[in-house]
């Protein structure tokens, strides 16, 4: 059997130098999973009515602001519903993959000036959400008006 030769100290460094800038590149453009300090992320919305988990949002940053689309419908018999109660470009269209949150932008503790789409009514609503937990939930308001004339949800970080 041959014995490899020994690499010499310049090959090791380069081989060193690129494996690093591998492992640097591939963090890099990975996607942004959760940010625990950021509502960006995955997180199960809860019924604030029933109590129990209705889907599965993913939030992301673009231009900014924050904006959120449904990945996962979790209600029984509800995987392939359509928003039957939106009007204009989003009338019958599937529920699952509809962005249903954007424009939010931080201001101070609170994301505000944004909207909040309820596929089960087809109303978009003035929404506002925040961080609780140490970044473990999500308050989540939507509201008519003022924040006072409004309903709030509680969504948790998926891992």
């Amino acid at each position: 059997m041959r014995s490899k030769p020994a690499m010499t100290g310049s090959r090791l460094a380069r081989q060193m130098r690129s494996a690093a800038l591998v492992g640097v590149l591939a963090l890099v453009s990975a996607p942004v999973l959760a940010q625990p300090g950021s509502p960006v992320g995955l997180w199960k919305n809860i019924d604030d009515e029933t109590g129990k988990a209705k889907a599965l949002i993913r939030i992301e940053e673009k231009a900014g602001a924050l904006v959120g689309r449904i990945v996962e419908i979790l209600t029984p018999g509800k995987a392939n519903a359509v928003c039957g109660k939106c009007e204009g470009a989003l009338k019958d269209k599937p529920v699952r993959g509809m962005q249903i949150l954007q424009g939010l932008k931080k201001v101070e503790e609170w994301y505000e000036g944004g909207t909040i789409l309820d596929p089960n009514n087809g109303k978009v609503y003035r929404s506002q959400l925040r961080l609780v937990d140490d970044g473990k939930r999500l308050e989540v308001r939507g509201f008519i008006g003022m924040p006072l004339f409004g309903r709030s949800q509680t969504w948790v970080r998926q891992p």
